[in-house]
Protein backbone atom coordinates (compact mmCIF):
# COMPACT_ATOMS: atom_id res chain seq x y z
CA UNK A 1 0.00 0.00 0.00
CA UNK A 2 2.68 2.55 0.88
CA UNK A 3 4.25 1.84 -2.89
CA UNK A 4 0.90 2.67 -4.53
CA UNK A 5 -0.40 5.77 -2.42
CA UNK A 6 1.25 8.71 -3.99
CA UNK A 7 3.64 11.85 -1.69
CA UNK A 8 1.13 13.19 1.07
CA UNK A 9 3.13 16.43 -0.34
CA UNK A 10 2.19 15.66 -3.92
CA UNK A 11 -1.47 15.37 -2.73
CA UNK A 12 -1.38 18.53 -0.80
CA UNK A 13 -0.70 20.73 -3.87
CA UNK A 14 -3.34 19.16 -6.13
CA UNK A 15 -5.71 19.28 -3.47
CA UNK A 16 -5.62 22.90 -2.60
CA UNK A 17 -4.72 23.86 -6.29
CA UNK A 18 -8.43 21.69 -7.54
CA UNK A 19 -10.58 23.21 -4.54
CA UNK A 20 -9.46 26.90 -5.54
CA UNK A 21 -9.11 25.55 -9.61
CA UNK A 22 -5.97 27.61 -9.81
CA UNK A 23 -1.85 27.28 -9.00
CA UNK A 24 -1.94 30.83 -8.18
CA UNK A 25 -4.32 30.76 -5.10
CA UNK A 26 -2.95 27.03 -4.50
CA UNK A 27 0.42 28.49 -4.32
CA UNK A 28 -0.35 31.42 -1.80
CA UNK A 29 -2.15 28.91 0.54
CA UNK A 30 0.59 26.60 0.64
CA UNK A 31 3.14 29.67 0.94
CA UNK A 32 4.82 28.34 -2.13
CA UNK A 33 5.71 29.24 -5.63
CA UNK A 34 3.41 28.49 -8.84
CA UNK A 35 6.01 26.45 -10.33
CA UNK A 36 6.11 24.27 -7.40
CA UNK A 37 2.43 23.66 -7.43
CA UNK A 38 2.51 22.82 -10.88
CA UNK A 39 5.53 20.49 -10.68
CA UNK A 40 3.64 18.48 -7.99
CA UNK A 41 0.51 18.55 -9.96
CA UNK A 42 2.71 16.91 -13.02
CA UNK A 43 4.55 14.73 -11.18
CA UNK A 44 1.64 13.31 -9.48
CA UNK A 45 -0.24 13.33 -13.14
CA UNK A 46 2.50 10.94 -14.07
CA UNK A 47 2.67 8.83 -11.31
CA UNK A 48 -0.88 7.83 -12.31
CA UNK A 49 -0.41 8.24 -15.62
CA UNK A 50 -3.22 10.46 -16.43
CA UNK A 51 -4.33 13.89 -16.56
CA UNK A 52 -5.80 15.31 -13.53
CA UNK A 53 -6.71 18.50 -14.97
CA UNK A 54 -7.96 20.49 -18.46
CA UNK A 55 -5.24 23.29 -18.56
CA UNK A 56 -7.27 26.13 -20.48
CA UNK A 57 -5.94 29.82 -21.38
CA UNK A 58 -6.16 31.59 -17.48
CA UNK A 59 -8.00 28.94 -15.89
CA UNK A 60 -8.19 25.14 -15.43
CA UNK A 61 -10.25 22.23 -14.55
CA UNK A 62 -10.45 19.00 -13.27
CA UNK A 63 -10.98 15.82 -15.46
CA UNK A 64 -13.28 13.18 -14.54
CA UNK A 65 -9.96 11.30 -12.63
CA UNK A 66 -9.23 14.55 -11.14
CA UNK A 67 -12.70 15.28 -9.67
CA UNK A 68 -12.52 11.21 -8.25
CA UNK A 69 -9.02 11.74 -6.94
CA UNK A 70 -9.83 15.09 -5.21
CA UNK A 71 -13.01 13.91 -3.45
CA UNK A 72 -11.04 11.20 -1.91
CA UNK A 73 -7.97 13.76 -1.52
CA UNK A 74 -10.14 16.11 0.16
CA UNK A 75 -11.85 13.65 2.58
CA UNK A 76 -8.53 11.79 3.44
CA UNK A 77 -6.95 15.11 4.29
CA UNK A 78 -10.15 16.33 6.55
CA UNK A 79 -9.85 12.61 8.08
CA UNK A 80 -5.66 13.15 9.03
CA UNK A 81 -6.56 16.74 10.30
CA UNK A 82 -9.65 15.76 12.54
CA UNK A 83 -7.58 12.32 14.43
CA UNK A 84 -4.31 15.35 14.72
CA UNK A 85 -7.19 17.72 16.42
CA UNK A 86 -8.26 14.90 18.68
CA UNK A 87 -5.28 13.83 19.53
CA UNK A 88 -3.91 16.94 20.91
CA UNK A 89 -7.08 17.68 22.73
CA UNK A 90 -6.80 14.18 24.26
CA UNK A 91 -3.16 15.09 25.17
CA UNK A 92 -4.19 18.04 26.76
CA UNK A 93 -7.66 18.07 27.34
CA UNK A 94 -7.53 22.49 28.98
CA UNK A 95 -4.70 23.26 26.39
CA UNK A 96 -5.47 26.39 24.16
CA UNK A 97 -3.79 27.36 20.48
CA UNK A 98 -3.84 30.66 19.36
CA UNK A 99 -2.92 32.26 16.12
CA UNK A 100 -1.98 35.62 15.79
CA UNK A 101 0.64 38.18 13.89
CA UNK A 102 3.97 38.53 15.02
CA UNK A 103 3.39 42.02 15.76
CA UNK A 104 -0.10 41.54 17.87
CA UNK A 105 1.96 38.96 19.99
CA UNK A 106 4.57 40.80 21.11
CA UNK A 107 3.13 43.99 21.24
CA UNK A 108 -0.64 42.81 22.43
CA UNK A 109 -1.41 39.88 23.67
CA UNK A 110 1.79 39.27 25.79
CA UNK A 111 2.35 41.46 27.61
CA UNK A 112 -1.58 40.94 29.36
CA UNK A 113 -1.18 37.30 29.59
CA UNK A 114 -0.30 37.33 33.01
CA UNK A 115 -3.95 38.27 33.63
CA UNK A 116 -5.62 35.67 31.87
CA UNK A 117 -2.99 32.98 33.76
CA UNK A 118 -3.89 34.49 37.31
CA UNK A 119 -7.62 34.25 36.75
CA UNK A 120 -7.03 30.75 34.94
CA UNK A 121 -4.06 28.88 35.86
CA UNK A 122 -5.23 25.39 34.49
CA UNK A 123 -5.40 26.17 30.91
CA UNK A 124 -2.48 25.89 29.06
CA UNK A 125 -1.73 28.00 26.69
CA UNK A 126 0.29 28.25 22.67
CA UNK A 127 0.58 30.95 20.90
CA UNK A 128 1.51 30.63 17.62
CA UNK A 129 2.82 33.98 16.28
CA UNK A 130 3.56 34.52 12.79
CA UNK A 131 2.36 36.53 9.33
CA UNK A 132 1.19 33.89 8.09
CA UNK A 133 -2.91 32.72 7.64
CA UNK A 134 -3.81 29.44 8.73
CA UNK A 135 -6.12 27.22 8.32
CA UNK A 136 -7.83 26.51 12.22
CA UNK A 137 -8.88 23.27 11.79
CA UNK A 138 -6.20 21.57 10.00
CA UNK A 139 -3.64 23.30 11.76
CA UNK A 140 -5.58 22.71 14.86
CA UNK A 141 -5.68 25.94 16.11
CA UNK A 142 -8.65 26.75 18.38
CA UNK A 143 -8.52 30.50 18.37
CA UNK A 144 -6.86 33.21 15.85
CA UNK A 145 -6.84 36.87 15.56
CA UNK A 146 -6.54 38.45 12.26
CA UNK A 147 -5.92 41.71 10.81
CA UNK A 148 -8.00 42.85 8.20
CA UNK A 149 -10.51 45.07 6.64
CA UNK A 150 -14.36 44.26 7.53
CA UNK A 151 -15.11 43.00 3.79
CA UNK A 152 -12.01 39.96 4.41
CA UNK A 153 -13.00 39.38 7.73
CA UNK A 154 -13.74 35.24 8.04
CA UNK A 155 -17.20 34.22 8.83
CA UNK A 156 -18.47 34.40 11.77
CA UNK A 157 -15.67 36.70 12.92
CA UNK A 158 -16.35 39.37 15.89
CA UNK A 159 -14.55 42.38 15.83
CA UNK A 160 -12.17 42.41 19.05
CA UNK A 161 -10.17 46.23 18.37
CA UNK A 162 -10.27 48.96 15.84
CA UNK A 163 -7.58 51.40 15.21
CA UNK A 164 -6.48 54.59 14.76
CA UNK A 165 -2.98 55.16 12.99
CA UNK A 166 -0.41 58.17 13.55
CA UNK A 167 3.25 58.79 14.04
CA UNK A 168 5.36 57.84 17.14
CA UNK A 169 8.75 58.32 18.14
CA UNK A 170 10.89 58.38 21.53
CA UNK A 171 10.38 60.95 23.91
CA UNK A 172 13.96 61.88 23.46
CA UNK A 173 13.90 62.48 19.44
CA UNK A 174 10.69 64.54 20.42
CA UNK A 175 13.21 66.99 22.17
CA UNK A 176 15.91 67.54 19.86
CA UNK A 177 15.96 71.53 19.00
CA UNK A 178 18.62 70.65 16.18
CA UNK A 179 15.78 68.63 14.57
CA UNK A 180 12.44 69.82 15.36
CA UNK A 181 9.06 68.16 15.22
CA UNK A 182 6.50 70.51 15.77
CA UNK A 183 4.66 69.72 12.38
CA UNK A 184 4.59 67.07 9.98
CA UNK A 185 6.51 69.20 7.43
CA UNK A 186 9.19 68.57 10.18
CA UNK A 187 9.69 65.14 8.93
CA UNK A 188 11.53 66.06 6.54
CA UNK A 189 14.54 66.23 9.55
CA UNK A 190 13.81 62.70 10.68
CA UNK A 191 14.57 59.28 9.68
CA UNK A 192 11.04 56.94 8.66
CA UNK A 193 10.79 54.03 9.79
CA UNK A 194 8.81 51.53 7.59
CA UNK A 195 7.23 47.85 7.90
CA UNK A 196 7.82 45.52 5.18
CA UNK A 197 9.49 45.51 2.05
CA UNK A 198 7.06 48.40 0.46
CA UNK A 199 4.17 49.77 1.54
CA UNK A 200 1.65 47.40 0.51
CA UNK A 201 2.95 44.69 3.43
CA UNK A 202 0.05 46.41 5.71
CA UNK A 203 -1.66 49.44 3.84
CA UNK A 204 -2.74 51.38 7.51
CA UNK A 205 0.72 51.78 8.59
CA UNK A 206 2.06 53.29 4.90
CA UNK A 207 3.79 56.76 5.02
CA UNK A 208 2.95 57.08 1.41
CA UNK A 209 -0.77 56.98 2.18
CA UNK A 210 -0.35 58.85 5.25
CA UNK A 211 1.84 61.52 3.54
CA UNK A 212 -0.07 62.02 0.67
CA UNK A 213 -3.98 62.05 3.41
CA UNK A 214 -1.61 64.93 4.89
CA UNK A 215 -0.61 66.48 1.39
CA UNK A 216 2.60 66.42 2.10
CA UNK A 217 2.98 64.32 -0.97
CA UNK A 218 6.57 65.55 -1.79
CA UNK A 219 8.00 65.00 1.63
CA UNK A 220 11.98 63.99 1.58
CA UNK A 221 13.08 62.45 5.22
CA UNK A 222 16.39 62.63 6.70
CA UNK A 223 16.21 58.87 5.76
CA UNK A 224 14.47 55.19 5.92
CA UNK A 225 14.85 52.22 7.87
CA UNK A 226 13.12 48.77 6.60
CA UNK A 227 12.13 46.11 9.21
CA UNK A 228 10.69 42.89 8.07
CA UNK A 229 8.29 42.36 11.65
CA UNK A 230 6.42 45.60 12.88
CA UNK A 231 7.00 45.01 16.45
CA UNK A 232 11.24 45.28 15.54
CA UNK A 233 10.20 48.91 14.14
CA UNK A 234 8.36 49.54 16.97
CA UNK A 235 11.81 48.69 18.87
CA UNK A 236 13.73 50.80 16.78
CA UNK A 237 11.07 53.35 17.41
CA UNK A 238 11.09 53.56 21.07
CA UNK A 239 15.39 54.03 21.23
CA UNK A 240 14.96 56.88 19.21
CA UNK A 241 15.99 55.50 15.75
CA UNK A 242 13.35 57.60 13.73
CA UNK A 243 9.73 58.16 13.54
CA UNK A 244 7.22 55.20 12.97
CA UNK A 245 3.86 55.35 11.75
CA UNK A 246 1.63 53.57 14.94
CA UNK A 247 -1.63 51.68 15.08
CA UNK A 248 -3.15 52.41 18.17
CA UNK A 249 -3.46 49.16 19.89
CA UNK A 250 0.05 48.11 19.62
CA UNK A 251 1.84 50.93 21.11
CA UNK A 252 -1.00 51.87 23.61
CA UNK A 253 1.53 50.21 26.71
CA UNK A 254 4.76 51.98 25.18
CA UNK A 255 2.70 55.36 25.13
CA UNK A 256 1.35 54.52 28.50
CA UNK A 257 5.00 53.79 29.87
CA UNK A 258 6.63 56.91 28.33
CA UNK A 259 8.64 55.09 25.82
CA UNK A 260 6.71 56.47 22.89
CA UNK A 261 5.13 59.81 22.83
CA UNK A 262 2.69 61.06 19.20
CA UNK A 263 4.35 64.34 18.04
CA UNK A 264 1.13 65.68 16.51
CA UNK A 265 -2.35 65.53 17.44
CA UNK A 266 -4.03 64.24 14.29
CA UNK A 267 -4.68 60.84 14.04
CA UNK A 268 -6.78 59.04 11.19
CA UNK A 269 -8.94 56.04 11.78
CA UNK A 270 -9.03 53.01 9.68
CA UNK A 271 -11.46 50.49 8.23
CA UNK A 272 -8.61 47.41 9.61
CA UNK A 273 -9.14 46.11 12.70
CA UNK A 274 -8.48 43.00 14.24
CA UNK A 275 -11.16 40.03 14.45
CA UNK A 276 -11.17 36.66 16.41
CA UNK A 277 -12.36 34.20 14.40
CA UNK A 278 -13.08 29.97 16.58
CA UNK A 279 -12.48 27.05 15.12
CA UNK A 280 -15.23 24.25 14.88
CA UNK A 281 -13.40 22.31 17.94
CA UNK A 282 -12.44 25.66 19.95
CA UNK A 283 -16.50 26.85 19.34
CA UNK A 284 -16.92 23.90 22.26
CA UNK A 285 -14.31 24.53 24.39
CA UNK A 286 -15.02 26.18 27.87
CA UNK A 287 -11.67 27.14 28.43
CA UNK A 288 -11.64 28.59 24.41
CA UNK A 289 -14.96 30.70 25.51
CA UNK A 290 -12.78 31.79 28.42
CA UNK A 291 -9.98 32.78 26.71
CA UNK A 292 -13.00 34.87 24.30
CA UNK A 293 -14.56 36.47 27.02
CA UNK A 294 -10.83 37.66 28.46
CA UNK A 295 -10.25 38.95 25.35
CA UNK A 296 -13.06 41.10 24.87
CA UNK A 297 -12.71 42.40 28.21
CA UNK A 298 -9.05 43.66 27.74
CA UNK A 299 -9.83 45.20 24.51
CA UNK A 300 -13.01 47.14 26.03
CA UNK A 301 -10.47 48.78 28.37
CA UNK A 302 -8.46 49.82 24.94
CA UNK A 303 -9.40 53.60 24.26
CA UNK A 304 -9.89 54.34 20.68
CA UNK A 305 -11.87 52.94 18.27
CA UNK A 306 -13.96 49.59 17.92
Amino acid sequence: MRRSAPSLDLLRGFEAAARRLSFTLAAEELFVTQSAVSRQVKALEADLGMALFERRHREIRLTAAGQTLYRATEQALRLLADAAAELRQNGSARAITVSCSIGFASLWLVPRLPDFREAHPEVELRIDANNRILDLDRGGIDLAVRYCPPELAPAGATRLLGEEVFPVCAPALLARADKPLATPQDLRHHVLLHYGNDDRALPSASWTMWTEAMQLRHLKPAGSLRFSHYDQMIQAAAEGQGVALAISPLVRRHIDQGRLVAPFERRFASPRGFYLVTSARGRHLPQVRDFVAWLQRAAQQEPGPR
